[in-house]
């Protein structure tokens, strides 16, 4: 099992940078880490937030087509209820309903990462944490706001100041799309720093597939800013 497991990491196809096009879809890749029970939950565990993402951008009016591949796309358009892991509560409850969904998958994948005793899918939910709530924080005080009710899992993120520099750059970018290349070129140097860690198949595929929904997403806005044609 563990052989198979590393020749499928040996024929993923090499990732280029963000920017450049994905070599295969993130339902391609959920694919090949099938047969494999930890790898698939590792990977599954991480694609859901692109899932998540992209149900977000389309009940905002962001983004007129889905593509997940964890979840089925009448689940991202919520024509269907989500999964039973999504549903955990938050408490107290936050003010802005996604956050209690945001709160729910990142318990779940916490949770994975204990189960799979995966140190890369925990550092990931650290990180995550971290930086989603240093930006609540940084756009409360911008508006005199109390930060707390906004914060997402804030008992599973990292400290405020080490997504300092991070944020200073964010708030001084020209515009929204400017301040996520930022942020998504600090998660892609963040994953780059850590995915030659782990030198066994299961992390691997993870780390593959953290670095993969970045240039899926960025092909995606690409697509959508050139529009139809």
């Amino acid at each position: 099992m563990a052989g198979d497991n590393y020749y499928r990491i040996c024929a993923l196809p090499v990732l280029g940078d963000l920017g450049s096009p994905p070599p295969l879809t993130l339902a391609d890749l959920r694919e090949r880490a099938a047969g494999q029970p930890r790898t698939r939950t590792l990977v599954d565990a991480m694609l859901l937030s692109d899932d998540l993402l992209q149900r977000e951008a389309f009940l905002a009016g962001e983004a007129a087509e889905v593509s997940p591949s964890v979840l089925t796309a009448a689940q991202v358009r919520n024509e269907e209820p989500l999964p039973d892991r999504l549903g955990g509560e938050a408490s107290p409850p936050p003010r802005v309903a996604a956050d209690a969904l945001w709160t729910a998958y990142f318990q779940h994948a916490a949770q994975v990462a204990r189960r799979q005793a995966s140190p890369l899918m925990a550092a990931w939910v650290e990180h995550e944490v971290g930086l989603r709530n240093a930006l609540a924080i940084a756009r409360a005080e911008a508006l005199g706001l109390e930060a707390a009710p906004y914060l997402v899992a804030a008992e599973l993120g990292g400290p405020e100041e080490d997504f300092a520099a991070v944020v200073g750059e964010w708030s001084a970018a020209q515009d929204p799309l400017a301040g996520l290349r930022v942020l998504d070129r600090a998660r892609w140097a963040w994953i780059t720093e850590r995915d030659r860690w782990f030198s066994f198949a299961d992390e691997e595929f993870a780390a593959y597939a953290a670095k993969l929904m970045l240039i899926a997403r960025w092909d995606r806005l690409s697509a959508e800013s050139h529009g139809p044609g």
